[in-house]
Protein backbone atom coordinates (compact mmCIF):
# COMPACT_ATOMS: atom_id res chain seq x y z
CA UNK A 1 0.00 0.00 0.00
CA UNK A 2 1.27 3.48 -0.91
CA UNK A 3 2.03 6.01 1.81
CA UNK A 4 -1.00 7.97 2.97
CA UNK A 5 -0.79 11.45 1.43
CA UNK A 6 -2.65 14.75 1.63
CA UNK A 7 -3.99 16.07 -1.69
CA UNK A 8 -5.57 19.42 -2.54
CA UNK A 9 -7.65 19.59 -5.73
CA UNK A 10 -8.34 22.93 -7.44
CA UNK A 11 -10.88 22.71 -10.25
CA UNK A 12 -14.01 24.68 -11.13
CA UNK A 13 -15.63 21.42 -12.29
CA UNK A 14 -17.40 19.83 -9.31
CA UNK A 15 -17.83 16.51 -11.15
CA UNK A 16 -14.08 16.24 -11.76
CA UNK A 17 -13.38 17.02 -8.10
CA UNK A 18 -15.84 14.39 -6.89
CA UNK A 19 -14.51 11.69 -9.23
CA UNK A 20 -10.87 12.26 -8.35
CA UNK A 21 -11.61 12.65 -4.63
CA UNK A 22 -13.43 9.31 -4.54
CA UNK A 23 -10.56 7.52 -6.29
CA UNK A 24 -7.95 8.96 -3.92
CA UNK A 25 -10.01 8.41 -0.77
CA UNK A 26 -10.47 4.75 -1.74
CA UNK A 27 -6.69 4.50 -1.44
CA UNK A 28 -6.94 6.05 2.08
CA UNK A 29 -5.51 9.42 1.04
CA UNK A 30 -6.75 12.68 2.57
CA UNK A 31 -8.36 15.06 0.06
CA UNK A 32 -9.23 18.75 0.31
CA UNK A 33 -10.60 20.80 -2.57
CA UNK A 34 -11.89 24.16 -3.70
CA UNK A 35 -13.52 25.40 -6.90
CA UNK A 36 -12.07 28.88 -6.36
CA UNK A 37 -8.39 29.19 -7.26
CA UNK A 38 -7.93 32.36 -5.21
CA UNK A 39 -9.37 30.82 -2.04
CA UNK A 40 -7.49 27.61 -2.73
CA UNK A 41 -4.18 29.52 -2.81
CA UNK A 42 -4.64 30.70 0.79
CA UNK A 43 -5.74 27.26 2.01
CA UNK A 44 -2.86 25.46 0.31
CA UNK A 45 -0.30 27.81 1.87
CA UNK A 46 -1.84 27.13 5.29
CA UNK A 47 -2.16 23.35 4.91
CA UNK A 48 1.10 22.53 2.98
CA UNK A 49 -0.29 19.37 1.29
CA UNK A 50 1.90 16.67 -0.26
CA UNK A 51 0.38 17.27 -3.68
CA UNK A 52 -1.72 19.93 -5.41
CA UNK A 53 -3.82 18.84 -8.39
CA UNK A 54 -5.08 21.72 -10.49
CA UNK A 55 -6.81 22.50 -13.75
CA UNK A 56 -5.39 24.93 -16.32
CA UNK A 57 -8.61 26.71 -17.31
CA UNK A 58 -10.17 28.37 -14.27
CA UNK A 59 -11.80 31.76 -13.61
CA UNK A 60 -10.23 34.22 -11.14
CA UNK A 61 -6.73 32.76 -11.49
CA UNK A 62 -5.71 30.30 -14.20
CA UNK A 63 -3.53 27.25 -13.62
CA UNK A 64 -0.24 28.85 -14.69
CA UNK A 65 -0.70 31.82 -12.38
CA UNK A 66 -1.60 29.52 -9.50
CA UNK A 67 1.53 27.40 -10.11
CA UNK A 68 3.62 30.57 -10.16
CA UNK A 69 2.15 31.77 -6.85
CA UNK A 70 2.61 28.38 -5.20
CA UNK A 71 6.22 28.06 -6.34
CA UNK A 72 6.96 31.47 -4.79
CA UNK A 73 6.21 29.99 -1.34
CA UNK A 74 9.36 28.45 0.25
CA UNK A 75 7.26 26.28 2.58
CA UNK A 76 5.79 24.53 -0.48
CA UNK A 77 9.12 23.48 -2.02
CA UNK A 78 8.43 19.82 -1.26
CA UNK A 79 4.82 19.96 -2.48
CA UNK A 80 4.27 18.32 -5.86
CA UNK A 81 2.10 20.18 -8.36
CA UNK A 82 0.28 18.13 -11.00
CA UNK A 83 -1.86 19.60 -13.77
CA UNK A 84 -4.93 17.55 -14.74
CA UNK A 85 -6.43 19.36 -17.71
CA UNK A 86 -8.37 18.88 -20.93
CA UNK A 87 -5.78 21.07 -22.69
CA UNK A 88 -3.72 18.55 -24.64
CA UNK A 89 -1.44 20.98 -26.46
CA UNK A 90 2.29 20.49 -26.14
CA UNK A 91 2.67 24.26 -25.74
CA UNK A 92 0.57 24.24 -22.56
CA UNK A 93 2.40 21.19 -21.21
CA UNK A 94 5.78 22.87 -21.69
CA UNK A 95 4.55 26.12 -20.15
CA UNK A 96 3.24 24.29 -17.10
CA UNK A 97 6.60 22.61 -16.55
CA UNK A 98 8.46 25.89 -17.06
CA UNK A 99 6.32 27.47 -14.32
CA UNK A 100 7.13 24.63 -11.90
CA UNK A 101 4.64 21.81 -12.45
CA UNK A 102 5.88 18.31 -11.67
CA UNK A 103 3.42 16.42 -13.85
CA UNK A 104 0.80 16.91 -16.55
CA UNK A 105 -2.11 14.50 -17.10
CA UNK A 106 -4.70 15.01 -19.83
CA UNK A 107 -8.45 14.69 -19.28
CA UNK A 108 -10.55 12.64 -19.55
CA UNK A 109 -8.70 10.69 -16.88
CA UNK A 110 -8.41 6.92 -16.92
CA UNK A 111 -10.01 5.91 -13.63
CA UNK A 112 -8.02 2.65 -13.58
CA UNK A 113 -4.65 4.38 -13.99
CA UNK A 114 -4.95 7.90 -12.57
CA UNK A 115 -3.93 7.08 -8.97
CA UNK A 116 -0.82 5.22 -10.13
CA UNK A 117 -0.03 8.09 -12.52
CA UNK A 118 -0.19 10.52 -9.61
CA UNK A 119 2.01 8.28 -7.46
CA UNK A 120 4.57 8.04 -10.27
CA UNK A 121 4.85 11.83 -10.42
CA UNK A 122 5.00 12.23 -6.66
CA UNK A 123 7.69 9.55 -6.33
CA UNK A 124 9.39 10.82 -9.52
CA UNK A 125 9.65 7.26 -10.84
CA UNK A 126 11.14 6.20 -14.17
CA UNK A 127 9.30 3.47 -16.05
CA UNK A 128 11.62 1.18 -18.01
CA UNK A 129 9.92 -1.10 -20.56
CA UNK A 130 11.44 -3.77 -22.81
CA UNK A 131 9.78 -4.04 -26.23
CA UNK A 132 12.30 -6.28 -28.01
CA UNK A 133 15.27 -8.21 -26.58
CA UNK A 134 16.56 -10.35 -29.46
CA UNK A 135 19.26 -9.35 -31.94
CA UNK A 136 19.98 -9.63 -35.66
CA UNK A 137 16.48 -10.58 -36.83
CA UNK A 138 13.06 -11.27 -35.29
CA UNK A 139 12.32 -14.85 -34.30
CA UNK A 140 8.57 -15.36 -33.80
CA UNK A 141 7.21 -18.74 -32.83
CA UNK A 142 6.20 -21.02 -30.00
CA UNK A 143 9.82 -21.46 -28.84
CA UNK A 144 10.25 -17.73 -28.12
CA UNK A 145 6.98 -16.98 -26.34
CA UNK A 146 8.55 -16.39 -22.90
CA UNK A 147 11.04 -13.67 -23.82
CA UNK A 148 9.53 -12.66 -27.16
CA UNK A 149 11.04 -12.65 -30.62
CA UNK A 150 11.29 -8.94 -31.47
CA UNK A 151 14.57 -7.10 -31.95
CA UNK A 152 16.06 -4.29 -29.90
CA UNK A 153 13.82 -1.61 -28.44
CA UNK A 154 13.68 -0.24 -24.89
CA UNK A 155 11.80 2.80 -23.56
CA UNK A 156 12.18 5.08 -20.56
CA UNK A 157 9.22 7.22 -19.49
CA UNK A 158 9.82 9.90 -16.90
CA UNK A 159 7.31 11.35 -14.46
CA UNK A 160 7.26 14.71 -16.27
CA UNK A 161 6.31 12.97 -19.49
CA UNK A 162 9.65 12.70 -21.31
CA UNK A 163 9.71 9.53 -23.45
CA UNK A 164 13.12 8.15 -24.43
CA UNK A 165 13.30 5.23 -26.88
CA UNK A 166 16.48 3.24 -27.42
CA UNK A 167 16.76 1.62 -30.84
CA UNK A 168 14.05 0.93 -33.36
CA UNK A 169 14.15 -2.79 -34.01
CA UNK A 170 10.84 -4.60 -34.51
CA UNK A 171 10.03 -4.03 -30.83
CA UNK A 172 9.21 -0.39 -31.59
CA UNK A 173 6.08 -1.59 -33.41
CA UNK A 174 4.79 -3.03 -30.12
CA UNK A 175 5.57 0.29 -28.43
CA UNK A 176 3.72 2.07 -31.24
CA UNK A 177 0.68 -0.18 -30.76
CA UNK A 178 0.75 0.56 -27.03
CA UNK A 179 0.84 4.34 -27.55
CA UNK A 180 -2.04 4.14 -30.03
CA UNK A 181 -4.08 1.98 -27.63
CA UNK A 182 -3.41 4.52 -24.87
CA UNK A 183 -5.04 7.11 -27.15
CA UNK A 184 -2.50 9.73 -26.21
CA UNK A 185 -3.45 13.05 -27.81
CA UNK A 186 0.17 13.96 -28.56
CA UNK A 187 3.51 12.19 -28.40
CA UNK A 188 6.83 13.92 -27.82
CA UNK A 189 9.67 11.41 -27.95
CA UNK A 190 13.44 11.14 -28.29
CA UNK A 191 14.69 8.09 -30.22
CA UNK A 192 18.30 7.14 -29.54
CA UNK A 193 19.81 4.85 -32.17
CA UNK A 194 22.87 2.86 -31.11
CA UNK A 195 23.97 2.21 -34.71
CA UNK A 196 22.29 1.79 -38.10
CA UNK A 197 22.44 -1.98 -38.54
CA UNK A 198 19.09 -3.24 -39.80
CA UNK A 199 17.92 -4.83 -36.55
CA UNK A 200 18.19 -1.45 -34.82
CA UNK A 201 16.47 0.80 -37.37
CA UNK A 202 14.29 -1.22 -39.73
CA UNK A 203 11.01 -0.76 -37.84
CA UNK A 204 11.16 3.05 -37.68
CA UNK A 205 8.69 3.30 -40.60
CA UNK A 206 6.15 1.39 -38.47
CA UNK A 207 6.24 3.87 -35.57
CA UNK A 208 2.78 5.41 -36.01
CA UNK A 209 3.42 8.64 -34.00
CA UNK A 210 5.74 9.73 -36.84
CA UNK A 211 2.67 10.13 -39.07
CA UNK A 212 0.55 12.18 -36.64
CA UNK A 213 0.51 15.94 -37.00
CA UNK A 214 1.38 17.74 -33.77
CA UNK A 215 3.76 15.05 -32.49
CA UNK A 216 7.40 15.97 -31.96
CA UNK A 217 10.01 13.25 -32.55
CA UNK A 218 13.77 13.79 -32.40
CA UNK A 219 16.06 11.03 -33.65
CA UNK A 220 19.61 10.85 -32.26
CA UNK A 221 22.46 8.61 -33.31
CA UNK A 222 26.00 8.36 -34.66
CA UNK A 223 26.72 9.55 -38.17
CA UNK A 224 28.97 7.36 -40.32
CA UNK A 225 31.70 9.54 -41.78
CA UNK A 226 29.94 11.81 -44.26
CA UNK A 227 26.58 10.02 -43.87
CA UNK A 228 24.29 11.78 -41.38
CA UNK A 229 21.68 10.10 -39.20
CA UNK A 230 18.98 11.72 -41.33
CA UNK A 231 20.51 10.21 -44.47
CA UNK A 232 20.85 6.80 -42.82
CA UNK A 233 17.18 6.70 -41.83
CA UNK A 234 15.87 8.17 -45.09
CA UNK A 235 18.11 5.79 -47.07
CA UNK A 236 16.38 2.70 -45.72
CA UNK A 237 13.03 4.28 -46.66
CA UNK A 238 14.11 4.96 -50.22
CA UNK A 239 11.55 3.76 -52.75
CA UNK A 240 13.74 0.80 -53.66
CA UNK A 241 13.56 -0.59 -50.09
CA UNK A 242 10.29 0.79 -48.74
CA UNK A 243 7.15 2.18 -50.43
CA UNK A 244 7.04 5.48 -48.49
CA UNK A 245 9.79 7.92 -47.50
CA UNK A 246 10.37 10.34 -44.66
CA UNK A 247 8.53 13.11 -46.52
CA UNK A 248 5.36 11.25 -45.49
CA UNK A 249 6.06 11.97 -41.80
CA UNK A 250 3.40 14.39 -40.55
CA UNK A 251 4.99 14.87 -37.12
CA UNK A 252 7.75 17.40 -36.56
CA UNK A 253 10.76 15.09 -36.99
CA UNK A 254 14.31 16.32 -36.42
CA UNK A 255 17.67 14.56 -36.43
CA UNK A 256 20.83 15.04 -34.38
CA UNK A 257 24.19 13.42 -35.06
CA UNK A 258 26.04 12.28 -31.95
CA UNK A 259 29.60 11.36 -31.05
CA UNK A 260 31.14 10.72 -27.64
CA UNK A 261 29.62 13.59 -25.69
CA UNK A 262 27.46 14.69 -22.79
CA UNK A 263 24.26 16.76 -22.88
CA UNK A 264 20.95 17.35 -21.08
CA UNK A 265 17.31 17.10 -22.07
CA UNK A 266 14.68 18.40 -19.63
CA UNK A 267 17.07 17.99 -16.70
CA UNK A 268 18.01 14.45 -17.76
CA UNK A 269 21.73 13.90 -18.34
CA UNK A 270 22.84 11.74 -21.28
CA UNK A 271 26.40 10.48 -21.85
CA UNK A 272 27.56 8.51 -24.87
CA UNK A 273 30.51 6.20 -25.50
CA UNK A 274 31.78 4.57 -28.68
CA UNK A 275 31.51 0.79 -28.45
CA UNK A 276 33.57 -2.08 -29.84
CA UNK A 277 31.38 -3.04 -32.81
CA UNK A 278 31.74 -2.79 -36.62
CA UNK A 279 31.08 0.80 -37.72
CA UNK A 280 30.08 3.58 -35.34
CA UNK A 281 28.06 2.29 -32.39
CA UNK A 282 27.15 4.26 -29.28
CA UNK A 283 26.36 3.20 -25.74
CA UNK A 284 24.13 5.51 -23.66
CA UNK A 285 24.16 6.38 -19.98
CA UNK A 286 21.07 8.20 -18.71
CA UNK A 287 21.15 9.93 -15.32
CA UNK A 288 18.23 11.54 -13.55
CA UNK A 289 18.60 12.71 -9.98
CA UNK A 290 20.01 9.69 -8.12
CA UNK A 291 19.10 7.08 -10.77
CA UNK A 292 21.01 5.82 -13.79
CA UNK A 293 20.38 3.45 -16.69
CA UNK A 294 23.02 2.25 -19.17
CA UNK A 295 22.10 0.90 -22.60
CA UNK A 296 25.19 -0.77 -24.11
CA UNK A 297 24.49 -2.85 -27.20
CA UNK A 298 26.04 -4.01 -29.54
CA UNK A 299 29.49 -4.51 -28.03
CA UNK A 300 32.28 -7.09 -28.11
CA UNK A 301 34.34 -7.77 -24.99
CA UNK A 302 37.40 -9.85 -25.83
CA UNK A 303 38.74 -12.24 -23.17
CA UNK A 304 42.29 -11.64 -21.91
CA UNK A 305 43.54 -14.61 -23.92
CA UNK A 306 42.52 -12.95 -27.19
CA UNK A 307 45.08 -10.91 -29.16
CA UNK A 308 42.57 -8.06 -29.52
CA UNK A 309 41.96 -7.70 -25.77
CA UNK A 310 42.14 -3.98 -24.92
CA UNK A 311 42.55 -3.19 -21.22
CA UNK A 312 42.29 0.57 -21.82
CA UNK A 313 38.91 0.20 -23.56
CA UNK A 314 37.59 -2.15 -20.88
CA UNK A 315 38.63 0.27 -18.12
CA UNK A 316 36.82 3.07 -19.95
CA UNK A 317 33.67 0.96 -20.22
CA UNK A 318 33.83 -0.01 -16.54
CA UNK A 319 33.99 3.69 -15.68
CA UNK A 320 31.10 4.45 -18.07
CA UNK A 321 28.71 1.95 -16.43
CA UNK A 322 30.09 2.22 -12.88
CA UNK A 323 27.53 1.92 -10.06
CA UNK A 324 24.59 2.15 -12.47
CA UNK A 325 21.18 0.96 -11.30
CA UNK A 326 20.55 -0.78 -14.61
CA UNK A 327 22.94 -2.16 -17.23
CA UNK A 328 21.20 -3.42 -20.38
CA UNK A 329 23.95 -4.99 -22.41
CA UNK A 330 24.86 -7.30 -25.26
CA UNK A 331 25.12 -10.91 -24.10
CA UNK A 332 24.57 -12.61 -27.43
CA UNK A 333 26.54 -15.81 -26.91
CA UNK A 334 27.40 -18.48 -24.43
CA UNK A 335 31.15 -18.85 -23.89
CA UNK A 336 31.18 -21.94 -26.09
CA UNK A 337 29.27 -20.24 -28.92
CA UNK A 338 31.58 -17.24 -28.78
CA UNK A 339 34.61 -19.34 -29.74
CA UNK A 340 33.26 -19.56 -33.31
CA UNK A 341 31.97 -15.96 -33.39
CA UNK A 342 35.05 -13.95 -32.35
CA UNK A 343 35.18 -10.68 -34.26
CA UNK A 344 31.45 -10.54 -34.98
CA UNK A 345 30.96 -7.60 -32.59
CA UNK A 346 29.08 -9.33 -29.76
CA UNK A 347 29.88 -10.62 -26.28
CA UNK A 348 29.76 -13.84 -24.30
CA UNK A 349 28.37 -14.38 -20.80
CA UNK A 350 31.61 -14.55 -18.80
CA UNK A 351 32.93 -11.23 -20.14
CA UNK A 352 29.63 -9.47 -19.46
CA UNK A 353 29.49 -10.84 -15.92
CA UNK A 354 33.06 -9.67 -15.32
CA UNK A 355 32.18 -6.17 -16.58
CA UNK A 356 29.08 -5.91 -14.37
CA UNK A 357 30.89 -7.17 -11.28
CA UNK A 358 33.89 -4.87 -11.77
CA UNK A 359 31.62 -1.86 -12.30
CA UNK A 360 29.46 -2.76 -9.28
CA UNK A 361 26.32 -2.65 -11.39
CA UNK A 362 23.16 -3.06 -9.31
CA UNK A 363 21.15 -5.04 -11.90
CA UNK A 364 22.45 -6.61 -15.10
CA UNK A 365 19.91 -7.27 -17.88
CA UNK A 366 20.98 -9.80 -20.53
CA UNK A 367 20.07 -8.44 -23.97
CA UNK A 368 20.42 -8.91 -27.74
CA UNK A 369 20.13 -12.68 -27.85
CA UNK A 370 21.31 -14.64 -30.88
CA UNK A 371 18.41 -15.47 -33.27
CA UNK A 372 19.25 -19.15 -32.94
CA UNK A 373 18.56 -19.06 -29.20
CA UNK A 374 15.16 -20.13 -27.93
CA UNK A 375 13.57 -19.51 -24.54
CA UNK A 376 15.32 -22.56 -23.09
CA UNK A 377 18.68 -21.23 -24.25
CA UNK A 378 18.09 -17.84 -22.65
CA UNK A 379 17.04 -19.61 -19.45
CA UNK A 380 20.38 -21.44 -19.53
CA UNK A 381 22.33 -18.21 -20.12
CA UNK A 382 20.58 -16.58 -17.18
CA UNK A 383 21.30 -19.54 -14.92
CA UNK A 384 24.95 -19.53 -15.99
CA UNK A 385 25.37 -15.78 -15.43
CA UNK A 386 23.81 -15.95 -11.97
CA UNK A 387 26.09 -18.85 -11.03
CA UNK A 388 29.15 -16.88 -12.15
CA UNK A 389 28.12 -13.84 -10.11
CA UNK A 390 27.50 -16.01 -7.06
CA UNK A 391 30.89 -17.70 -7.44
CA UNK A 392 32.76 -14.38 -7.35
CA UNK A 393 30.47 -13.13 -4.53
CA UNK A 394 29.21 -10.18 -6.54
CA UNK A 395 26.23 -8.19 -5.27
CA UNK A 396 25.04 -7.62 -8.86
CA UNK A 397 21.59 -9.02 -9.64
CA UNK A 398 21.06 -10.59 -13.06
CA UNK A 399 17.85 -10.77 -15.07
CA UNK A 400 16.77 -11.80 -18.56
CA UNK A 401 14.00 -9.34 -19.45
CA UNK A 402 10.87 -10.30 -21.38
CA UNK A 403 9.03 -8.27 -23.97
CA UNK A 404 6.63 -5.79 -22.32
CA UNK A 405 8.31 -6.28 -18.95
CA UNK A 406 8.12 -3.05 -16.95
CA UNK A 407 10.66 -2.05 -14.32
CA UNK A 408 9.96 0.88 -11.98
CA UNK A 409 13.00 2.92 -10.92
Amino acid sequence: MAKRLQFFIVDDDQISIKLLSNLLEKESHIVFHNTSSTRALTEIIEQVPDCVILDMMMPEMDGLELIKRLRAEPDLDATKIIVVSSKSYEFDRKRAFSFGADGYITKPIDTKKIVDQLHRVIQDRIELTFWGVHGTLPVPGKETTKYGGNTSCVSLEFAKGSLFIFDAGTGIKSLSNYLVAENRPLVSAKIFISHPHWDHINAIPFFVPLYTQGNEIEIFGPSHGDISMRELISGQMDGVYFPINIKEFSAMVTFRDLKEEEFEINGIKIRTMLLNHPGYCLGYRVEYKNKSICYVTDNELYPKSNQFYNKFYLDQLVDFVADTDVLITDCTYTDKEYEAKIGWGHSAISQVVDLAARAKVKTLYLFHHDPGQKDVDINAKLKSARAMLKKIKSSTRCEAPRERQVVQL
